[in-house]
């Protein structure tokens, strides 16, 4: 059985947690897209970890942990976080698909001189080289990890790129060129480091899949961050549908029988891009900011503060759908239990009109959010594990949104720690 764990939303839904819960039951958990852009915090018996390329299932001695081919792998960012992981007492089980392409210094450096040329203009990128990355891959002059372990290969491979890449250096950004020679021991550096964990994924996962083992996909950002269905430009430059699971971590279409989409109880992102039900006063937004979460809303990667809004029934339902979510998580509701009221966005006005439907990013550049206001239960839920337990408002709160979903909600996370869920 195959599981995919995504985000309904722009990311930042919880997804950690969430996929940290399902991870303890599976036998093997895939990272299948992204890189080391975003993070998923995770807080259990083991400790509090911020993961950003690690598959969260490194937690647990029975699972083993799959990079798939649709990651851009950062191999020193990789060996990094497995050597902190290790300090904390855990010893995972890690493969590298053999074909996963690999994030190069100069991904960095690109990504940082693209943000400092347009300026004002600028995506808000993490600067983790992620579109460069991918920018290249499709442009068939990316390195997959097979190829580090073949010289002539390899050095044929970095001549080329020294030469496209050098142009663009010169007469674009004015920086300092890339040598040959260094971008050879990097990777020679590379290939000793990423040795040991590197085979044929796409067969073992299949043949995991053919001997009944549970697989569990683990999904970066969320559907409003994807390339094709996002708020494009303002998106990320990996596919982040449970579909592209499939392609990401090389496994039939078919086989992904169940897809847990996560949405939070009130919205978050970090980047630039448009956020209808952003919350624009400061002051208001900083209060939310500082109640979300575990230790409030800022970037696990970055740590800059994420921007806020209202819960967006219009987003979500059309996050959901993309997704083909079987299943629908809400989490983060007890970080609402301060306010006395509760707006949330129910429709996108524009031109006089309201739409229901989430439309493309121009007409969504001029959507102004249509609120209703629901009553606060104003106490603290967390601790609560019946879902009947809770206050009535709360419980009138979830129900609202998933009448306005058209799907049920089928757990709800009242606190940060793995063991506060409410399942329905």
């Amino acid at each position: 059985m195959v599981k995919a764990i995504v985000g309904a939303n722009w990311g930042d839904e919880g997804k950690g947690k969430i996929t940290d819960m399902f991870a303890e039951k599976a036998d093997i958990v895939v990272r299948f897209q992204g890189g080391a852009n975003a993070g998923h915090t995770i807080i259990n018996d083991k400790g509090r970890f911020s993961f950003h390329l690690m598959p969260s299932g490194v937690c647990y001695d029975h699972t083993t942990c799959v990079i798939g081919n649709g990651v851009a792998l950062d191999i020193e960012k990789f060996c990094k976080e497995l050597e902190d992981i290790r300090r904390a007492g855990l010893n995972p089980k890690l493969l590298v698909s053999e074909r996963a392409q690999i994030l190069m210094p100069y991904h960095i450096l690109f990504d940082v001189y693209e943000e400092e040329r347009l300026g004002k203009n600028a995506f808000g990128s993490t600067k983790s080289g992620i579109a460069p990355f991918f920018s290249d891959k499709y442009a068939k002059i990316g390195m997959q990890v097979n190829e580090l372990f073949d010289d002539d290969t390899l050095k044929a491979k970095l001549k080329n790129i020294c030469t496209l890449k050098n142009l663009t250096l010169q007469y674009v950004y004015h920086k300092p060129l890339l040598s040959e020679d260094e971008l050879y021991e990097t990777c020679v550096r590379y290939r000793e480091m990423i040795a040991p964990f590197v085979c044929d994924t796409r067969k073992f996962l299949n043949d995991a899949l053919a001997n009944g083992k549970e697989i569990l996909l683990e999904g970066q950002l969320g559907t409003l961050k994807d390339p094709d269905f996002g708020i494009y430009p303002m998106v990320t430059s990996s596919s982040t549908l449970a579909a592209y699971g499939a392609v990401g971590a090389g496994l039939p279409p078919q086989s992904i029988s169940d897809i847990i989409a996560v949405t939070k109880a009130y919205s978050s992102a970090v980047g630039a891009g448009e956020f209808v039900s952003e919350i624009l006063d400061e002051a208001e937004a900083q209060e939310l900011r500082m109640h979300g979460g575990d230790k409030g809303e800022f970037g696990a990667t970055t740590g800059r503060p994420r921007r806020v809004g209202w819960f967006d029934c219009v987003a979500t339902r059309y996050g959901i759908a993309c997704q083909g979510a079987t299943k629908v998580v809400m989490t983060a509701l007890d970080c609402l239990s301060y306010l006395e009221e509760i707006p949330v966005c129910v429709g996108y006005e524009l031109n006089g009109k309201v739409l229901r439907n989430f439309p493309t990013t121009p007409l969504l550049k001029k959507c102004k959010p249509v609120l209703k206001v629901l009553p606060g239960w104003h106490c603290d839920i967390r601790g609560i594990r019946d879902y009947d337990a809770l206050p009535e408002k709360a419980r009138a709160y979830v129900e609202f949104i998933e009448n306005e979903l058209g799907v049920k909600i089928d757990m709800v996370s009242n606190g940060p720690e793995r063991e506060a869920i409410i399942y329905r």
